[in-house]
Formats: C-alpha cells, sequence, structure tokens
C-alpha cells in the first residue's frame, strides 16, 4: 500500500488544526504575517481498481468529517448527493478541538463507536507513527485497520463521483461531467484561492497589509461571481457541480462567521442580491441545507480561535430566516440534478437538529 504526504496544489482544504501551537487551543495568527496555508495531505486513494491498496468496497470505509468545517461539509453534501450512506459510514466529531485533534466527544462515552478512538489523531498515528502534521477533517479512514487512508479532501469528493460509481443511488447527479471537468477545475481553482481560502487569509492575517490585500481579492471575486451567476443558475453548466459544493459551504458561513469573526465586513451575504439567492437556491436543494449546522458552525470558530476571538463568546446572532425565503433562481431554468433526481431524506441518525438549523415559523413561535 502506498504512502505518500504530498502537496497538494491551491483547491486544496486548509489545516483544521494549527501548527503553532501555545496553550490549549493552539494559535493560527502570526504577527506580522499573511496566513499561508499548509497543504501537504496524505495522497493515498480509494479506487475502483485499487491502485494504492484501498480498493472501493462497500462498508470498509468511515468517512470521518465535522458539521463545523467547511472543506468536510463538502464530502457531506456529495455523499448525500450520491447517495453513498450505505456504502460510507460516518462518523462526526464535535464543533471544537484542541491542539490534539478533532474529538468523538458528539458520541456516547466520547468514543466513535465504529473505529473505538476517542480522537482522530489515533487514526492517522496508526497510519503513521508521530504523524507530523495537522490532524485535519474530512479523513477517509480503513475500518479494518483503523488507519487513516486519505485525508485530500479535494481528491476525495472527485473520487466519490468517479471511484464509487458502482454504489450510486439510481438518480444520482453529474457533479463532475467529463465535458466540463477542465471548465469545473478553473472556476473551482478561482473560487479556493480567492474565497474558500481568501476569508481564513482575512481572518488570520497577521499585518494590516495581510488583511487589506486578502480583504481585496475576496470581494474583488466574489463581485465577478456575482456577475457570472447574475444570467446562469449554476457555475457551470446548467446544474449542480462540484464547483457549486465547493463554492456553497463558504457561502453558507459568511453571515455566520465570516463577516464578524474574520472580519469580511465590506458586506453580508444577504447583501450580494446575487449571491444571496444562490446560496438560497442551493441551501433549499437537497444535500445541502440539511447537511448545514448552523450551531457548531459558530461554536468551532469563535470557542477554537482564540487568538482570533479571546473571550471565546459565541455570538447569537445572525437571523436564519432568509434561508428558507423565497430565491427565484429557477427563473434562470436550470436542473439542479440533471436527468437524475433529488436525494431522499437523510437517515435519521444524520439528520441536523432543528434547534441547530433554521427555525421554521412553528419553532419561531415556540
Amino acid at each position: 500500500m502506498s504512502l505518500r504526504i504530498i502537496t497538494v496544489e491551491p483547491m486544496s482544504t486548509e489545516s483544521e488544526q494549527s501548527t503553532a501551537s501555545e496553550g490549549e487551543q493552539g494559535s493560527y495568527v502570526m504577527t506580522g504575517e499573511e496566513f499561508v496555508r499548509d497543504t501537504k495531505y496524505i495522497e493515498t486513494r480509494i479506487t475502483a481498481d485499487g491502485r494504492d491498496g484501498y480498493p472501493v468496497e462497500a462498508g470498509r470505509y468511515r468517512l470521518v468529517a465535522a458539521r463545523a468545517c467547511p472543506w468536510a461539509n463538502r464530502t457531506l453534501i456529495v455523499r448525500r448527493l450520491l447517495g453513498l450512506e450505505d456504502a460510507i459510514s460516518l462518523g462526526l466529531c464535535g464543533p471544537t478541538h484542541d491542539k490534539n485533534s478533532w474529538t468523538f466527544d458528539l458520541d456516547p462515552g466520547g468514543v466513535d463507536p465504529v473505529l473505538q478512538i476517542p480522537r482522530l489523531k489515533d487514526a492517522y498515528e496508526k497510519r503513521i507513527p508521530g504523524y507530523p502534521k495537522g490532524i485535519t477533517v474530512p479523513a477517509m479512514v480503513d475500518v479494518p485497520t483503523g488507519e487513516v487512508v486519505t485525508n485530500d479532501f479535494p481528491q476525495i469528493t472527485i473520487d466519490f463521483s468517479l471511484e464509487w460509481t458502482a454504489f450510486h443511488r439510481d438518480g444520482a447527479p453529474e457533479l463532475y461531467p467529463e465535458r466540463l471537468r477542465d471548465e469545473i477545475d478553473e472556476v473551482s481553482h478561482g473560487i479556493y484561492t480567492e474565497v474558500n481560502n481568501g476569508v481564513y487569509r482575512c481572518g488570520f492575517a497577521g499585518s494590516q497589509e495581510a488583511y487589506d490585500a486578502a480583504y481585496d481579492r475576496l470581494f474583488t471575486k466574489l463581485g465577478e461571481l456575482s456577475e457570472r451567476l447574475s444570467t446562469q443558475r449554476y457555475l457551470v453548466g446548467d446544474t449542480i457541480t462540484e464547483a457549486d459544493v465547493r463554492l456553497f459551504t463558504t457561502l453558507a458561513r459568511f453571515d455566520a462567521v465570516y463577516h464578524g469573526h474574520f472580519k469580511c465586513n465590506r458586506s453580508k451575504l444577504s447583501e450580494m442580491p446575487v449571491l444571496w439567492a444562490y446560496a438560497r437556491d442551493l441551501f433549499q436543494t437537497p444535500g445541502f441545507g440539511d447537511t448545514t449546522d448552523f450551531t457548531q458552525i459558530k461554536q468551532h470558530y469563535y470557542i477554537v480561535h482564540t487568538d482570533v476571538n479571546p473571550t471565546q463568546i459565541v455570538p447569537k446572532g445572525p437571523d436564519l430566516r432568509g434561508w428558507l425565503t423565497a430565491h427565484h433562481r429557477d427563473d434562470l431554468g436550470g436542473r439542479p440534478f440533471g436527468d437524475g433526481t433529488p436525494p431522499g431524506p437523510p437517515p435519521p441518525a444524520e439528520v441536523v437538529p432543528a434547534a441547530d438549523w433554521v427555525p421554521t415559523e412553528r419553532a419561531a413561535a415556540e
């Protein structure tokens, strides 16, 4: 079985663990410096032909994620859209962690019921003793050995689409169609560098100059995306693709976290008409909003990043009810699932608690 830790090109995920750490939570801001993401991940892939020693096999692997994390949220969306819930089990870490990794504090006894470990770090070190990098989510874990297989999450979602086809549900959409891959890759690259990573470059900037540059790049790109989406319902083609998944998880966190906590405060998402309607359209599409947990999102950022928010106070706002208002994006046409169909309801064990979601009229009245 091959083991390669590589530097991933800029479509890659951030480490949700700090590498320069003092104190229980660690440090994310380096005074006087811009934020530079560590993008070295375990490259091993799970493929249909098993060329890296890990063949696609239903029930063998466990996706370990955290609803709080935007990078992990992408894997939850894709897994659900493709109907892989029965083939790939799900372990969920709680929204907060210390410098020693994500924990399974949501489970009874604080132990994952399948992997029988309290910390995701245990699966990393089972494969690579003394693993030197950040312990990140999402991660695919080989259940028989208890070893992490990969944490290269941009490739994880692509492989869900291309390598796990034998286990896709009937009516699963094509999220990475061959005819559009070059355009999806190009659009996704710009989203990553300027938006997905851009909000972190604002929030973790260690100097005014670094912050100003990141801020300008972020809102320039959001303006470009608004223009692109003003005449088409989705980013590439007329159906939902991998590119939409990658943009959505940042937009879903924008007003709740990035606008205030990361100082991305030129405009709220709800003040950007095109992007706000686009985000609501996706949120109201099965697989997107029903994998979003706003309580965990806020707890993660405001509690974990103590050098940004030393009091660890979690704000009560914003008002989330706008997420369920009419978006009128269907006036632009488009077919959300192409020739496919929407996924059914999520498994009962994976339903986001009502208290952590958008208040319904009934909940608001209570």
